[in-house]
């Protein structure tokens, strides 16, 4: 029997990223999609507490379901671990993203949040990205370079909580250089909001802004990948914790003696 293979995103069940995504590792195994009914871009790792959730079938074939999810990319994964699949899925596949999810973008993405969800289970996870944010955005060299990644993982898997950022450059499949393997690059978002008047003479604000590269001259980043025409992959570590901040905390002496602290 072929692998079971659980796919999501953040963009909504009808976005083509997901039908792309869908095409692309169809070929490798069984497929059931569980994907928000509407766009979720820049939800990050949110869950729904406070409303109920619903799911609903949307389409069923040889080799294929796929269901509507009213809430967030990682409920999705949550949802469908819960009530969907009926085993482990082989591997977890997410987006493809409408738009680039380099560097520190990670942190806003409901796109890698749903494959870190699926790392949380154990499930070889991967997020795949386009640095097109168009809706009509074509994904074709997405997919054909996509494959041969997803059935890599899906063949080797992954560490056990770890999962891959992968983001594919806006070019033709032919004028794509290769796949690097890298590193997050440092950099932060800078936002800015431009205020605005409602017709009722309120206030309102539109997000806006640009990406900063702090280090634009390092060769061995996702940044310098994607803009030199390669395809990059980042490995992403659920452990959160600064090793290094944490063997120097050590040191610090945070407990005052006890008869100083008695009134």
């Amino acid at each position: 029997m072929k692998p079971l293979i659980l796919v999501t995103n953040d963009d909504g069940v009808n976005a083509p990223g997901i039908a792309a995504l869908v095409e692309m590792v169809r070929p490798l195994g069984r497929v059931i999609v569980v994907a928000p009914e509407e766009g979720n871009s820049g939800m990050s790792h949110a869950i729904t507490i406070k409303v109920p959730l619903r799911l609903t079938k949307v389409k069923e074939e040889e080799g294929l379901v796929i269901y509507s999810c009213s809430g967030t990319p990682a409920d999705c994964v949550k949802l469908a671990m819960s009530e969907v699949v009926k085993e482990k899925p082989a591997l977890l596949v997410s987006g493809i993203n409408h738009g680039s999810n380099s560097a520190v973008s990670i942190v806003y993405s409901g796109t890698m949040a749903a494959a870190m969800e699926g790392s949380l289970y154990g499930i070889p996870s991967v997020g795949f990205s386009l640095l097109d944010y168009s809706y009509d955005a074509d994904f074709s060299a997405a997919v054909i370079h996509g494959r041969p990644i997803a059935a890599r993982v899906l063949e080797e898997g992954l560490v056990r909580g770890g999962c891959l950022n992968v983001n594919f450059p806006v070019l033709p499949s032919d004028m794509i250089k290769g796949v690097k393997v890298c590193r997050m690059s440092a950099g932060s978002w800078r936002e800015e909001f431009e205020k605005r008047i409602d017709p009722r003479g309120h206030e309102y604000f539109w997000l806006t802004g640009s990406y900063h590269n702090a280090e634009p001259a390092s060769t061995d980043t996702d940044e310098w990948a994607l803009t030199n025409g390669y395809i990059s992959i980042v490995p992403i570590n659920m452990d959160y914790t600064n090793y290094q901040e944490m063997e120097k905390m050590k040191n610090w002496e945070l407990i005052s003696n006890k008869n100083e602290a008695t009134i």
